[in-house]
């Protein structure tokens, strides 16, 4: 243990940069409005909570994430969450399945379901979902260029199983503007992949009304190393953008917005992270009704998904990470979120076991019933510090977005495009890792068992086992596959997804046809390269 553990740092800020003062009086509501920035929960502008009652009515859904090796594999992990309390199904696919490769192709050796579900086709998809009733499970399927081709195998499985369309609830993530600063899995360039996760939200909103049609995703810019404000504005952004693509095909705002959610990541900040939430449903309400026109409550209330941040876990004394999750947790339901996925605290090192996701999920249900924070909306609403850190969060994040739309002169649709584009959020996000890992190396960023507090003795995990054959099966899988369909069939088919992306018609009727013929995404996905072309990263750095 060091002796600087004990001294104190000259100046307090947040991760963000936001400084803390040492203590918050009258001052710090200078200008505050009840009616105007809080108002009740379940009201404009949302500020408080989405819902009037919050978790007095209803829990935050736990959605622990689950994908590895073959649909089988992952589908004995999804029955196993279920049965230690799990409300919710999120699927993790593979790198090959993320970036639309089929298992057999070249760059797709050595990462078949390794870190994700390998899915093929739309018979891994059924066996994906084997015994879980698609009409009373919500399920999240966290794929964005290729969305239009998985949610399509999903639906055909539904159908498949005479589930009326109607019935089924859940989300796709089809943020796919995220993916050229965040994870950087795409297949398709912008405007393209644009294009197609708009054709999701019309196809949707006419044929599977209870869906949510993309989770605007912070998550993943978070990972990749922005700070709270950064999340929040690009994330903010984004959601504007797709909300224009829809307008732009004459969709009524009143009648797509509500099936819009979010996905945010939470750090260890608690009140920056509590701020950001309470900020982010403020945002999103005054933009979509002043901006937009919306005026159904249901088009501004934002609702999200929360992860707990897997770069905040340690290999260095592993366990620690259970405590990092649990604040990170507590700090995700003190903002309001909706649903909820502890990551596993060995996830440092591979796939989380199945210790781990019981602890994750033991850790929600001990917040849940043991804590006292669901027992009231908003619970440091009107605290001094937690206003004032929300203004401040709140105008930090709208700087962003002002610099975004005038960029696209008044169009946040062209803006983001050419945000990415030019390589100005990555930038930003470059910038400020960077500066994160500088404050971690000369120890002014404390974290606990890396550099300070490093313990002596080894912690013992026992850690998820990859079998590495499942390569192999998945391979074989796809082979039997190709063998046993009708050539002529999928042939049609491509050639009728072809045409239709030519013709800049909706492409998700065309999809479904294709995987119910039995084409590979790789296959769907190529046929769409020969379209739109190949993406390749511009490289901005």
């Amino acid at each position: 243990m060091s002796d600087s553990a004990n001294s104190r740092q000259p100046e307090y800020k947040t991760l963000s940069g936001l400084e803390v003062r040492p203590v918050y009086g009258p001052e710090a509501a200078a200008g505050f409005d009840f009616d105007r920035d809080l108002g009740r929960p379940g009201e404009f502008p949302f500020t408080r909570g989405p819902y009037p009652d919050m978790y007095r009515g209803r829990l935050w859904t736990r959605r622990q994430i689950a994908g590895f090796g073959t649909a089988q594999a992952t589908n004995e992990r999804y029955r196993f969450l279920l049965e230690h309390g799990q409300t919710g199904i999120s699927t993790d696919f593979d790198h090959p399945t993320l970036t639309g490769y089929d298992s057999d192709h070249e760059l797709a050796e050595g990462e078949v379901g390794r870190l994700g579900v390998a899915i093929d086709t739309v018979r891994d998809m059924n066996d994906l979902f084997h015994q879980i009733p698609l009409d009373q499970v919500s399920v999240s399927l966290t794929i964005n260029h290729p969305s239009i081709v998985l949610l399509s195998m999903f639906l055909a499985v539904a159908q498949g199983r005479g589930v009326d369309l109607a019935a089924l609830r859940g989300t796709v993530q089809n943020d796919s503007l995220k993916e050229f600063h965040g994870q950087k899995t795409f297949a398709l360039g912008p405007e393209p992949s644009l294009k197609l996760t708009t054709d999701i939200v019309e196809f949707c909103t006419e044929h599977v009304p209870n869906w949510y049609t993309i989770s605007i995703s912070g998550y993943h810019t978070r990972e990749s190393g922005s700070d709270a404000v950064q999340e929040l504005a690009f994330t903010i952004a984004q959601g504007m953008a797709y909300v224009e693509s829809a307008l732009a095909r004459n969709m009524p705002v009143d009648s797509f917005a509500p099936r819009l959610s979010f996905f945010f990541g939470v750090h260890n900040d608690i009140f920056e992270e509590i701020a950001k939430f309470r900020a982010a449903r403020r945002m999103w309400a005054r933009v979509m009704k002043e901006r937009y026109g919306a005026t159904r409550p249901e088009s501004m209330r934002m609702r999200f998904h929360t992860q707990t941040l897997g770069s905040t876990l340690m290999r260095q004394d592993a366990q620690n990470n259970i405590a990092r999750g649990t604040l990170q947790a507590l700090a995700a339901v003190l903002g309001g979120t909706q649903s909820l996925h502890v990551s596993g605290y060995d996830e440092a090192y591979d796939i989380p076991s199945e210790d781990a996701m019981r602890m994750s999920l033991a850790t929600q249900l001990i917040i849940a019933h043991e804590s006292g924070a669901a027992a009231t909306a908003d619970p440091l609403g009107g605290s001094l510090f937690v206003e004032s850190l929300t203004n401040e969060v709140e105008n930090a994040a709208l700087e962003y977005i002002g610099r975004i739309d005038e960029m696209g002169s008044g169009s946040m649709h062209h803006g983001i495009l050419q945000a990415i584009s030019s390589g100005y959020i990555e930038r930003e996000i470059a910038r400020s890792a960077y500066e994160y890992q500088q404050r971690i190396e000369s120890g002014q960023q404390v974290i606990v068992g890396l550099n300070q507090y490093q313990s002596e003795t080894q912690q013992k995990l026992e850690l998820f086992q990859f079998d590495p054959e499942e390569e192999e099966w998945q391979k074989s899988r796809l082979a039997e596959a190709r063998s046993g369909r009708s050539s002529t069939e999928v042939r049609s088919a491509l050639s009728s997804l072809k045409q239709a992306a030519k013709d800049d018609a909706n492409l998700m009727p065309a999809t479904l046809q294709a995987v119910t013929a039995l084409a590979t995404e790789g296959e769907i996905l190529d046929t769409l390269r020969d379209v739109y072309g190949e993406y390749v990263d511009p490289g901005v750095f």
